[in-house]
Order: C-alpha cells, then sequence, then structure tokens
C-alpha cells in the first residue's frame, strides 16, 4: 500500500483503491487531498497493471465535500483566485469522467457536495445501508459547481435530478437503486464494489476500456459507429481477444498474459 497525507492508494489484482483518509471530518476535501487526488488519477491512468478502479471513504463516510474550516476566506480572493481553487475540484470529476478503465464508487456513507459529484463521476456506484446522497448546494446558498448539475441530469434524468438539486434533499440508497443511479445497496459496499471491479478487471482489458470510451451519451449514433469500427480494430488484433475467443472455442476460461 503507497500512502500520502490525505489519501491512502493499494492495487491488488489489477483493482487500484483510493480511499479518502480523513475520517474524523467524514473525509471532508481540503486543498491537499484535492491535490493528492488528482495526482492519483493520473497514476491510475498510466499504470498498465490496473484494470479497475475503487474509490471510498475512511470510517464511516464516503465524503463530507469541501471542508468548510479550511476554506480561504473568500473576502480577500478575487474572482479568478476563487476560480481556480474550484478548478482542482473540478479536475478531480473530469479525471473521473475522462479515465477509461471502469471506476466504482463505494458509496459506505454520507457523500454531501463535492463527495456527491465525486460519486457521480466514477462510471458504477455500490452504495451502503448506512449511505446517502446529496448535492446539497442550495442549502448553503451555492450552485453545484463541481459537475453535480451536469452528471445528475444525465445519469437519472432533468426533471428527477431538478428535485434533488433545486430541494437539496438527500438521496437515500433504495432512492439511488431506484432511480439506476446506483447498481446495488449492500451492507459492506466496499466490499461489492471490489467484486464488481474483479468480475469486469478479468475481462480483457482493452474491450473494457474501449467499451468505456464508447458508452457516452453525447455521442451522435454515425459518430459511435465510427468509433466503433476504430475501436474494434484495437480489440481484434489484441492478443487478449485471440485467447477469449480460443478459449471460448475449446471450453475453457482464457488465460490472459498479464
Amino acid at each position: 500500500m503507497s500512502e500520502y497525507d490525505h489519501v491512502q492508494y493499494e492495487v491488488d489484482a489489477g483493482i487500484a483503491t483510493i480511499t479518502i483518509d480523513r475520517p474524523d471530518v467524514y473525509n471532508a476535501f481540503t486543498r491537499a487531498t484535492i491535490l493528492e487526488l488528482n495526482q492519483l488519477l493520473r497514476v491510475v491512468a498510466n499504470d498498465d497493471s490496473v484494470y479497475t478502479l475503487v474509490v471510498t471513504g475512511a470510517g464511516e463516510g464516503f465524503c463530507a465535500g469541501a471542508d468548510t474550516t479550511a476554506m480561504p476566506d473568500w473576502d480577500d480572493q478575487t474572482p479568478a483566485e476563487y476560480g481556480a481553487y474550484l478548478w482542482l475540484i473540478q479536475q478531480v470529476v473530469s479525471s473521473l469522467r475522462g479515465l477509461s478503465k471502469p471506476s466504482i464508487a463505494a458509496v459506505n456513507g454520507p457523500a454531501i457536495g463535492a463527495g456527491c459529484d465525486f460519486a457521480l463521476a466514477c462510471d458504477l456506484r455500490v452504495v451502503g445501508t448506512e449511505s446517502v446522497l446529496r448535492e446539497g448546494f442550495v442549502n448553503i446558498g451555492l450552485v453545484p459547481g463541481d459537475g453535480g448539475g451536469w452528471l445528475l441530469p444525465r445519469l437519472v434524468g432533468e426533471a428527477k435530478a431538478k428535485e434533488y438539486l433545486l430541494t437539496g434533499r438527500d438521496i437515500t440508497p433504495a432512492d439511488a437503486v431506484d432511480m439506476g443511479l446506483a447498481v446495488t445497496e449492500a451492507d459492506d459496499a466496499l466490499e461489492e464494489a471490489r467484486d464488481l471491479a474483479a468480475e469486469i478487471a478479468a475481462k480483457p482489458a482493452i474491450a473494457v476500456r474501449r467499451t468505456n470510451d464508447l458508452i457516452d451519451p453525447e455521442t451522435g449514433f454515425e459518430e459511435y459507429c465510427r468509433l466503433a469500427a476504430e475501436y474494434q480494430w484495437d480489440c481484434v488484433t489484441d492478443t487478449e481477444h485471440q485467447e477469449a475467443v480460443e478459449a471460448f472455442n475449446e471450453g475453457r476460461d482464457p488465460e490472459f498474459d498479464r
């Protein structure tokens, strides 16, 4: 396990796990936390031994959003300085969305504000029975500035997203599963997320990455077909595809050279 000051990082059997490690404040972000997350997401993207990513929080919380006790006094800041601060958090969300390797949020407890956006930016979410997702920005007089106002409508539809964004209401585990926001609810969200990550990691890696890249609701059908042809060529010329086909024809499990 590689340890940072605010985040834990480990890789096991092709699954990277990033754990925000500030349990005394429900893993609220500070500037240092954000910088470490951005650094680790670059590590994940460039590490060929990593096939899937799980993100979670230490203790009883997933992430309580920005640590309001550590925020600067904005009365002494310019709009440009505030924009630069906000962009650090937005980069985490952007990096997660741009990651070809599938990411799974193990939402083990409250995911609030920027913490909710962090979970929404992942490809999949597993919610714990004691978890809650809440955009909540409107409750403290803010807009969803870290991506949630863009992500949530694309995940659950505009009307339902506006309901939660404009009221600041909690999204319960049952709500999340019913809306398709989470794949399942589990007593142990991290264990369930790792099981799902392992199932995905066992598939041919390039097919997983290219499929993840291809699934984008913003892509038009013609562009999808063009990209599918390009990505399929990457797959058919890959040794893992060839081994998977041979294994299928021979009635055995594939054995990839990893």
